[in-house]
C-alpha cells in the first residue's frame, strides 16, 4: 500500500459478487469488497480518490485471489470515495496482453460514475488519472413508493423510442435546469403527453455510461445517441442533475406510477475500446483476450486483430463465460435494482455468435429462457449485425420480439407507389407470417415500425428524396441511401399548400398502416410532433436542435398529432388489431379466433391469380370475429386515382378515411354499400 490511508483495514475479501459491494458482519461493521476478473494479471491495485478533487488518497494491493478473480475487502472507506483500478502483467499484443501498471482503468462492474467520460488525448497519453471518470463508493437507498411494474402484454405494447436529452431540451414546460436530464424526462408534462398519445412503453436510447469517439471530439461533435459503451451498469452522468442513480430510479418510478413501462436500448456487442489502436479503458486492461473476439487463420487465433462484426472496431465474445456473466449480471441489475421492464438489444446477432457463427440455440438464449428474472421481461432483438451471416430476422426464440425492417421498407414502398409490392404489403400488414410462422410464434414477435432513430424521421420521409448529412463531417457518405422516401416535388420545407397537403396525407396513410398492422408497435419519438432533422438520416453526432424535439406546433402539426392520438385509440378499441388469431393457427387456442377474407374493388372475392398483377396498388379485406361475427372492413388505395368500391355482402358504417377531414374521425351514422375511395387513402368500416 502506497500513500498510506489511515483507519483502513484490509482483508482478503471474497471472489463473489464481482465489483464493489458493501457488506456488514455480524457485529454490524461495514466494509467494501472488491472482486475483479483478471486471469492473466500478475497483480491488481485498488486506487482511491477524493470525491470532490479526484486527488489520490492511496493505492491498495489486491491481497486475495481465487482462480481468475482477484479480491480484497477494505473497511473504513468514507462514503462517496472514488475508485478505479490498475492491472500489472505481461504486455504482448500478439497474445492480446496489453497490461500497463501505470494505466488507470474502470471496474467493469462499476455502478455509478462521478462525472461524464470524455476522451482527452493529452491526458490519456500522459497516463494521467484525471483522464478517466471514477467509480463512486456509496450505498444506494431509494423509496420505490410501492410502485409496480405495469407488465403490458406484448400484443398491446406501443413503444415510444426517446432520447433522454433530446426529448426535453426544448420543452417549454420542463424547468430549464432539468432539461435534458432523467428528471426532465419524467416531468409531469412529458408523461402526460405520452399518456394522452396512448403509449404503453418508453424505450430509451442507451443510458449506460458511454464515450464519444476521439474522432468526433476532433470534429467538435459528440456521440449523441450513446452507442459506444464503457460501463454496462452505470447510468450515463450526462443526463444527471445531481445523482445519476437516484434520478434514473426516479424516472422509472414516475413512469410506473403512470402505468407506462421503461425498457432500455442496450449495447452488448462492442465497447468504446474500439480496435487495435483504441483506448484501454476497462475490459482490455483486465482480460482483453477473454472479453473480445479475435480473427483466426487456419484455426489459429490472431490475437493482434479484433473481429469487427459491429463496424465499431471490436466485438464482445458473449460466448465466453466471463463475458456472458458480465452481460447477464448487468441485465439482472437493471431489472432488479433499477426496475426496468425489458431491453432492446443492439445488433443482437452478435450476442448469439458461438464459434463466430449465429446459433439460434445459443447459450445466451438458453440462460435467459431459464432465468427467473430475465425470462419475465420484454426482449427485443435488432436481428442483425455486420458480420458474416449477420441478418437473422425470424431466427430468434418465440419469447423474443424482433425489429422487422421488411415491414418498414414494404410500407414505405407501397405508399411511395412502387410496383409489384402489394402481395408483400399484405403479408407484412397481417403479421409477416412468412417470417414469424404460424403454430410456432405469435404475430407480436414482429416489431413493426415506420422510422427508427437511425434513418429519416417520418416528416423527412415525405419531405426529402435524398439524405443531407453534411454536418456529420463525412462528406455525406454516412447513413443509408435506400430510404424509400418521397419529397412530393420539393426537396425540404415547403409553404406550398398542395405539397403540404400531399405530405400530411402520405404521413396519415403510413401511420394508419402501421397501427392497423399485426405485431408490436414501435413509434419514433417526435414523429407525432412532425419533427424534422432537416434531411439528416444519421444524426448520431448532432446534439443540437437537429435532434432535439420542437414542441411548438402549427395548425397542420396539431391536426396530425390529433390524428395519431385517434389512431392509437382506434387500435386499442378493437382486439383483432392487437392480436389476430386465425382459425388455422394452433399457437394460441384461448381467446377469440378470426377469419380474413380478401375482395376486389367490385365486392367479389379475390382469387389466386388476382395477386399476381404488378399494376394493382389496392386491396380490400375483412376481418371477422368467429365468436360474435363482428367484422371490420379495410380498403387501402395507393393508386393515383379514386377507386370505386362495392362494399361486400352488406351495408357498412364508415369509421374513418385518411383523405377526409384530415383523417380525423368524425361521427358518421349513415351506412353504405357503394363508396368512392379517394386516391392515396385508407378507409375502415364496421
Amino acid at each position: 500500500m502506497s500513500n498510506h490511508i489511515p483507519l483502513l483495514k484490509l482483508s482478503f475479501g471474497t471472489a463473489s459478487p464481482l465489483g464493489a459491494t458493501y457488506t456488514t458482519d455480524k457485529e454490524g461493521a461495514g466494509s467494501w469488497n472488491f472482486a475483479v476478473f483478471a486471469p492473466d494479471a500478475s497483480s491488481l491495485t485498488l486506487c482511491l480518490y477524493q470525491p470532490d478533487t479526484e486527488e489520490l488518497l492511496g493505492e491498495l494491493n489486491f491481497s486475495g485471489r481465487t482462480g481468475d478473480i482477484w479480491h480484497v475487502a477494505v473497511a473504513g472507506i468514507t462514503e462517496g470515495t472514488l475508485y478505479a483500478l490498475k492491472a500489472d502483467g505481461p504486455n504482448d499484443s500478439d497474445l492480446a496482453l496489453v497490461f500497463d501498471k501505470d494505466r488507470l482503468i474502470l471496474d467493469p462492474y462499476v455502478k455509478q460514475l462521478n462525472r461524464t467520460l470524455s476522451f482527452n488525448e493529452r491526458l490519456y497519453n500522459a497516463k494521467s488519472h484525471y483522464m478517466l471518470a471514477k467509480g463512486v463508493l456509496a450505498q444506494q437507498q431509494f423509496d420505490w413508493q410501492d410502485s409496480v411494474k405495469p407488465k403490458i402484454p406484448r400484443e398491446k405494447t406501443v413503444i415510444y423510442e426517446a432520447h433522454v436529452r433530446g426529448m426535453t431540451m426544448l420543452h417549454p414546460e420542463v424547468p430549464e435546469e432539468l432539461r435534458g436530464t432523467y428528471l426532465g424526462l419524467c416531468h409531469p408534462s412529458v408523461i402526460k403527453h405520452l399518456q394522452k398519445l396512448g403509449i404503453t412503453t418508453l424505450q430509451l436510447l442507451p443510458v449506460a455510461a458511454f464515450l464519444s469517439e476521439p474522432r468526433l471530439n476532433k470534429l467538435q461533435l459528440s456521440n449523441y445517441w450513446g452507442y459506444n459503451p464503457v460501463s454496462f451498469f452505470a447510468p450515463e452522468p450526462r443526463y444527471q442533475y445531481q445523482d445519476s442513480v437516484t434520478e434514473f430510479k426516479t424516472l422509472v418510478r414516475s413512469y410506473h406510477q403512470a402505468g407506462i413501462e421503461v425498457i432500455l436500448d442496450v449495447v452488448f456487442n462492442h465497447t468504446a475500446e474500439a480496435g487495435e489502436d483504441g483506448p484501454v479503458l476497462s475490459l482490455r486492461g483486465l482480460a482483453n483476450k477473454h472479453y473480445y473476439l479475435f480473427e483466426s487463420h487456419a484455426d489459429i487465433t490472431d490475437f493482434s486483430q479484433h473481429c469487427n462484426y459491429t463496424g465499431c472496431g471490436n466485438t464482445l465474445n458473449v460466448a465466453h463465460p466471463a463475458t456472458q456473466k458480465l452481460v447477464m449480471d448487468a441485465l439482472r441489475y437493471w431489472v432488479v435494482e433499477m426496475q426496468v421492464d425489458g431491453f432492446r438489444f443492439d445488433l443482437a446477432t452478435t450476442l448469439a455468435r458461438e464459434h463466430k457463427r449465429f446459433n439460434p440455440y445459443a447459450a445466451f438464449f438458453q440462460i435467459i429462457a431459464q432465468d427467473p428474472v430475465l425470462s419475465q421481461v420484454k426482449l427485443i432483438a435488432e436481428p442483425w449485425d455486420v458480420g458474416p451471416g449477420g441478418y437473422q430476422l425470424g431466427q430468434f426464440p418465440a419469447q423474443w420480439s424482433e425489429l422487422n425492417d421488411k415491414c418498414r421498407d414494404t410500407f414505405r414502398a407501397f405508399w411511395r407507389g412502387d410496383k409489384g409490392v402489394l402481395p408483400e404489403f399484405t403479408t407484412r400488414l397481417l403479421g409477416s407470417r412468412d417470417i414469424f410462422q404460424k403454430h410456432h410464434k405469435p404475430a407480436c414477435c414482429s416489431v413493426n415500425y415506420l422510422t427508427y432513430h437511425d434513418g429519416f424521421t417520418l416528416h423527412d420521409l415525405v419531405s426529402y428524396k435524398d439524405k443531407h448529412n453534411w454536418l456529420n463531417g463525412e462528406e455525406n457518405r454516412d447513413g443509408h441511401n435506400h430510404n424509400l422516401s418521397c419529397n412530393h416535388g420539393v426537396e425540404g420545407p415547403s409553404k406550398d399548400a398542395s405539397v403540404r397537403a400531399s405530405r400530411y396525407l402520405h404521413k396519415r396513410n403510413m401511420v394508419a398502416t402501421l397501427l392497423l398492422s399485426q405485431g408490436m408497435i414501435h413509434w419514433l419519438g417526435g414523429d407525432e410532433l412532425s419533427h424534422s432533422q432537416r434531411g439528416n438520416n444519421n444524426a448520431y453526432c448532432q446534439d443540437n436542435d437537429i435532434s432535439w424535439l420542437d414542441w411548438h406546433l402549427d395548425s397542420d402539426e396539431e391536426d396530425f398529432l390529433h390524428f395519431v392520438q385517434q389512431m392509437l385509440a382506434f387500435r386499442r378499441k378493437f382486439r383483432c388489431l392487437q392480436q389476430l388469431s386465425l382459425l388455422d393457427d394452433s399457437y394460441q387456442l384461448h381467446g377469440d379466433k378470426h377469419q380474413v377474407q380478401w375482395y376486389l374493388p367490385d365486392g367479389t372475392e379475390k382469387q389466386q391469380h388476382d395477386w399476381h398483377d404488378p399494376e394493382r396498388h389496392s386491396c380490400v379485406f375483412k376481418i371477422t370475429n368467429k365468436a360474435n361475427q363482428a367484422s371490420l372492413l379495410f380498403a387501402f388505395n395507393a393508386e393515383p386515382k379514386a377507386l370505386p368500391l362495392t362494399l361486400p355482402e352488406r351495408s357498412w358504417q364508415l369509421l374513418f378515411d385518411t383523405s377526409v377531414d384530415k383523417g380525423l374521425m368524425q361521427s358518421r351514422t349513415s351506412k353504405l354499400t357503394e363508396y368512392q375511395q379517394n386516391a392515396h387513402s385508407i378507409s375502415v368500416w364496421q
